[in-house]
């Protein structure tokens, strides 16, 4: 697939995320795609990231991810991103505080045939938990 597909398939996985049509992530993710960088008990393929995204919309309903730079070529897309939200229900066992949260994060994705079968990921989660109020 050419660089372009696979610029489109990652954003048909931002738009999922973004307007909460997860099972639209099974369109894009390979069904043994693998997270190398999963949470605790992230199962492969597309379920891993509908199970997470699904968690982490519930803590952060109005979630956006937006890309700040992409790069790309025939087999992978990595670009930096931007998360915000506001934080209306439990996450990493806080309680919902209605804080608006932001951070900042990075991605590198592998694609075959216009899906996703690899993912490697960092996002500043430390940042968010102590704009939540978590002491560290």
């Amino acid at each position: 697939m050419s660089k372009e597909a696979n610029i489109e398939a990652q954003k048909k996985f931002g738009e999922a995320v973004n307007n909460g049509n997860l099972e639209a992530l099974k369109d894009v993710v390979a069904e043994g795609s693998v997270d190398h960088d999963p949470t605790d008990g992230q199962v492969a393929g597309p379920q891993g990231y509908i199970d997470f995204f699904t968690e982490l919309r519930t803590a952060f309903p109005n979630l956006k991810i937006e890309v700040k730079h992409l790069v790309a070529d025939d087999e992978n897309v990595s670009f930096a991103y931007e998360v915000t939200g506001t934080h209306n229900g439990d996450f990493m066992g806080i309680a919902p505080t209605g804080k608006a949260i932001k951070a900042r994060g990075m991605q590198i994705s592998k694609f075959d045939n216009g899906k996703m079968t690899e993912r490697w990921g960092s996002s500043n989660e430390l940042g968010i938990l102590k704009q939540l109020g978590k002491k560290i």
